[in-house]
């Protein structure tokens, strides 16, 4: 397998362990120091920022965060300034106290700024220091955490609006859900062949699913299949359709409909 062209910070199995683990999507990466107004010293993590939360890891290559911030109540952040080590530094004022933030340099403490402000405000900001490309990942993660926020509500929703089955059958998800788009669904069966060929997604209007397969017959073709929720079943959109109780029900139509030669796609630990 040939390596991708813009080299990954960590290899793709603890990508994959970390997005399992987190539940969430990736907005940012990279080192950052912090200091909390209790402590005396900055301390260095790989931080990823996904959603609105952060997620402090002790090293670049392990699956699992030693601690994790929501910063969803971000009240402000002050501007990003320089010290004498040539670090930048600027500080997350938050409903219940504030965080230092120290990047290695002035450009990423800009970048950290800008999406954390992108995500916890759901606006861009008004940086004219920003590059244009930094401005463009900004307005794409914008657009998918508006997204996530919308498939978020519309899940609380459905949740609550229900006839009260079972609690369990409430939040059972079928091992291979993701909440992961179109494309970012092809791109998790393409390159992870070995972990299955079926995910479950949200669907495009973030008010159904969809279901997104991958066959390998003289060349791997794609198809995805639409999974409308009405009441407390889901319907199929096939030329006949198929209405299910359960989106696991779902998952199982496929596997038995193609004798086991879909499976559903699980990250394997």
């Amino acid at each position: 397998e040939q390596p991708e062209e813009t080299p990954q910070p960590a290899p793709r199995r603890i990508f994959q362990e970390r997005q399992r683990i987190t539940g969430l999507p990736l907005y940012f990466q990279g080192y950052l120091s912090v200091r909390h107004s209790r402590c005396q010293e900055f301390r260095a993590y790989w931080t990823e920022l996904r959603g609105t939360m952060l997620f402090f890891y002790e090293d670049k290559k392990a699956p699992a965060y030693s601690q994790k911030l929501d910063i969803s109540a971000l009240t402000s952040a002050t501007n990003v300034y320089p010290d004498e080590n040539g670090s930048a530094q600027f500080v997350l004022m938050l409903s219940n106290g504030e965080l230092e933030l120290k990047a290695n340099d002035y450009e990423g403490g800009k970048e950290w700024k800008g999406f954390i402000l992108t995500v916890t405000k759901l606006s861009v900001p008004p940086d004219e220091s920003l590059l244009p490309e930094q401005l463009k990942r900004m307005h794409e993660v914008l657009e998918k955490e508006k997204k996530r926020r919308i498939t978020l509500n519309n899940c609380s929703s459905a949740s609550l609006n229900r006839k009260s089955p079972p609690s369990s059958t409430m939040t059972a998800m079928p091992a291979c859900f993701y909440a992961v788009s179109r494309q970012e669904a092809i791109e998790m069966l393409e390159k992870n062949p070995s972990c299955g060929n079926l995910i479950l997604r949200p669907g495009s209007d973030s008010k159904n699913y969809a279901i997104t397969i991958q066959y390998k017959l003289d060349a791997p073709q794609l198809k995805h299949y639409k999974v409308v929720s009405k009441g407390t079943s889901y319907v199929i959109e096939l030329e006949r359709q198929v209405t299910l109780p359960s989106l696991q029900d779902v998952v199982n139509y496929f596997v038995t409909q193609t004798r086991g030669k879909l499976k559903p796609y699980v990250i394997q630990t």
